[in-house]
């Protein structure tokens, strides 16, 4: 199957030692592994919960209405109350959750019921911030070594993610700033619209993927935001800019007219925001992603990771992203690539 088949099959993350194409399991949840370096050692955040008394990280099941990113973000906020922007993806835990057996209205007993599991992990420095705990969910908090959060951890599945972290940090990969790509959300249809074409606007479903697009970006937290200045991009960043109240700068040179009349100007504008090395997004359009895109695959020197790359039209779709992870203790070598749809009704 094409990459450009499974863009549409659901979440996508990619690092050199894992790929995770989709999701299977009956039940969704997500968190963070918080890390950071304490006196030169890598420490990591557990957590305890009373409910089951056991230490683990901070996770929990997605809401209805929100992706696996956005859920993971909230669960950390929720259950010791930090602010997190999310790094490298970690491996999934995988397992089962059994119902207990009752009995019937007639005193039979029920069969016992199985459903699988999935949390999906990323990596999360932390940089500021005291962790507490929310006095429900969770009643401890506790910044440990690895080696002491390998005795701790309740679940052996937690090591899995725990080894990956300790794993990317002695090959100088854990330390990650986000590069975004994103497509405009839906837009009204060409065929409609008999005006300039860099006034043509979102269609109404577009707005609804623009306030989501603002939701899913907010995982990441970018802060250098540039955009095509034609209409459809300037709606679909517009939430974002206005929540976080960022500044945006808006690049002729990501337009569709700039792109075809010289394709090197796409290509050098995502040069110099990759160069940057800080969390950033770029709002473009799909006849301007396979240029953006052939500029961001020489940033990755894994082929197993630039293999996830959208290599076929139309790369994205509507208010999509490409997460690229660039390793900052690597010269910007893009460590990871994800690919997500918002959230839309």
């Amino acid at each position: 199957m094409s990459t450009g088949a499974l863009l549409h099959q659901g979440p996508r993350r990619r690092t050199a030692d894992s790929a995770d194409d989709g999701t299977d399991a009956q039940i969704l949840a997500a968190g963070a592994l918080c890390w950071r370096l304490h006196r030169g050692e890598l420490e990591v955040l557990l957590i305890h919960r009373p409910r089951y008394d056991d230490w683990s990280f901070p996770k929990g099941k997605l809401d209805d209405d929100e992706t696996l990113p956005e859920c993971a973000v909230r669960e950390v906020s929720e259950e010791i109350g930090l602010k997190v922007r999310l790094g490298i993806p970690l491996p999934i835990t995988r397992y089962d959750v059994v119902k207990a057996r009752s009995d019937d209205a007639q005193g039979n007993p029920r069969a016992e019921k199985r459903r699988s599991k999935a949390v999906w992990y990323w990596a999360a420095e932390v940089k500021e911030g005291t962790p507490r705990p929310d006095a429900e969910e969770t009643d401890e908090v506790r910044w440990v070594t690895i080696d002491a959060a390998r005795e701790m951890l309740t679940q052996s599945g937690d090591i899995v993610p725990l080894d990956a972290l300790e794993r990317l940090h002695d090959e100088q990969r854990l330390r990650t700033t986000p590069f975004v790509v994103l497509r405009h959300a839906k837009a009204k249809p060409r065929s409609s619209w008999s005006r300039a074409e860099g006034e043509r606007p979102l269609a109404a479903t577009g707005k609804r993927q623009a306030k989501a697009v603002e939701r899913l970006l907010a995982a990441w937290r970018p802060r250098h935001l540039e955009s095509s200045p034609w209409k459809r991009c300037v709606e679909t960043v517009a939430p974002y800019v206005k929540q976080h109240r960022h500044k945006i700068k808006y690049r002729k040179s990501l337009t569709e007219k700039r792109a075809q009349e010289n394709p090197k100007k796409p290509q050098n504008r995502t040069h110099k925001s990759l160069e940057l090395l800080q969390p950033s997004c770029l709002c473009t359009h799909r006849p301007v992603l396979p240029l953006v895109l052939e500029e961001l695959r020489g940033w990755i020197k894994d082929e197993f990771i630039r293999e996830a790359l959208p290599a076929e039209d139309p790369y994205l779709a509507p208010g999509a992203v490409i997460v690229a992870q660039q390793a900052t203790d690597r010269s910007g070598e893009v460590v990871s690539v994800e690919v997500y749809d918002p959230f839309d009704d």
